[in-house]
Formats: structure tokens, sequence, C-alpha cells
């Protein structure tokens, strides 16, 4: 091969190795301009932006034990009573106790656990649901004893993310006048802390039973081909409700 041979195979390669490069840039800047228009195509519904999401979380209650007493106070036997029929209802586990183990709270902790187990058997806990468990305590931390089960919970969020500017800007976010990612993230994390049963969210509850009683009495009228209704007094009727104030 000759020198102008040779001169010419390397010129080749470079240009060659240029459009290479040139390519490669051309991809990079069109997978940016994807994820932009990716990022602004978001759902107008904000309960497709931000919906509510169903997990496992824990319902906690601490019986804090003192070194002199023995046995619950009538707050803490309220809370014991509260958490047992808060368990029937919504728990999707068993009990489980931590007890502190310690010279000084040994005796008030034994105490206080026996008050615990009588409240779970009255209240209709089963003695086989209640997993207990002992932890040793800091020295100088404030022992208690720690009972808690897992439910199931509601989420929606994190909200505070604006992954868009909402003042001009060269997106179709903002020339389709389109709603902010962040609106009605607040709405969807309050619902979801306040619904009593998240499986509401989901899916309706089944019927529950008939007033038996009333139903009784006004099928027996429809049969005798009285007028159904329940009578009210005349207060009820004229919509007098009290003197007070005269």
């Amino acid at each position: 091969m000759t020198e102008l041979h040779k001169a010419a195979a390397r010129r080749y390669g470079k240009a060659a190795l240029r459009l290479l490069a040139a390519g490669g840039l051309a991809a990079l800047l069109a997978g940016c301009n994807e994820s932009r228009v990716s990022q602004a195509d978001y759902p107008n519904d904000y309960r497709l932006r931000h919906p509510i999401t169903m997990k496992e979380g824990d319902r906690t209650v601490e019986v804090f034990v003192g070194r002199n007493r023995g046995g619950l106070s009538p707050v803490q036997r309220a809370d014991v009573l509260a958490f047992a029929q808060l368990w029937r209802r919504e728990a999707t586990s068993g009990i489980i106790v931590d007890v502190p183990q310690g010279k000084a709270t040994a005796a008030a902790s034994a105490d206080s656990m026996r008050e615990i187990h009588s409240i779970f058997a009255a209240s209709g806990v089963p003695r086989h649901a209640v997993f207990v468990r002992n932890y040793q305590p800091m020295d100088s931390a404030l022992t208690s004893i720690k009972i808690n089960y897992s439910k199931m919970t509601a989420t929606a969020g994190p909200c505070g993310q604006w992954p868009n500017d909402i003042g001009p800007a060269q997106d179709a976010s903002y020339n389709e006048n389109r709603p902010t990612w962040n609106l009605g993230c607040a709405n969807q994390r309050n619902l979801a802390a306040m619904v009593d049963n998240p499986a509401d969210l989901v899916q309706p509850r089944g019927d529950g039973p008939a007033y038996n009683g009333r139903r009784t009495i006004a099928t027996d009228k429809y049969r005798k081909g009285d007028n159904p209704s329940g009578t009210y007094g005349a207060a009820y009727e004229t919509g007098k409700i009290s003197d007070v104030g005269k």
C-alpha cells in the first residue's frame, strides 16, 4: 500500500469516528428531549397523580411501669381496653407484647401483665393471639410495656414535589394550562388519614342485617291496608322544639 493510500485510509477512519460521535450526541439529545416530554405528560386527574395506596402499619400502646407501683392506673386500663376492642375490628395480626426485664421493675411489670391479660380475656382476645417477649431497657430510660399489632393503613404522597415550573415555561403543562403536579396531593393524603376503614376506599362493605322490628311493623300495617309510616307527636309535625327563650 502506498503512502497516498495510507493517508486516505486515515482520513476515512477519522471521518467515520466523527460521524459516530455526532450520532451518539444526537441520540443523547433526543433522549433528554423525550424525558422532558414524558415528565410534562402527567395525568390531569389528581387521583391518578397521587393515588391512595394500602400498606401494613402498626398500632402501639405503651404502658409505663414505675418501680414502686404494680398494676395499671385507670387511664392505662382504658387504653388497654380500647386497644383490645380495636384489635378485634381492624387487626391483621396477633398482639405482640414487649415486657421490660430488670430487677427494679420486675414485680411491677408482672403485676401489670396480669391485668393486661385479664383485660384481653374480658374483651374476647384469645390467649393464643398474644405473644409475649422480653427486652432489656436502658438504665436511664423510663420503662414501659409496649403492646402493638399490625393493621391495614392508607397513605398518599409524598406531597410538596414540583417537577415542573408553575410559572412561565416552555413546556406543555404551562402552555396548555394544565394543573400543577402537586395539586390535590394534600386532599388525597388527608382523606387517607381520616378514613376509618381503609378498605372502604377499595370496595363497598357488605349489607348488614335489616332492623327486623321496624320492618315487621311496617309490613303488618301494609298487609292490613293501614298507613305504614310512623306516628309522631305534634311538636315534630309543627317543627317546634322548645319554649326556651320566650
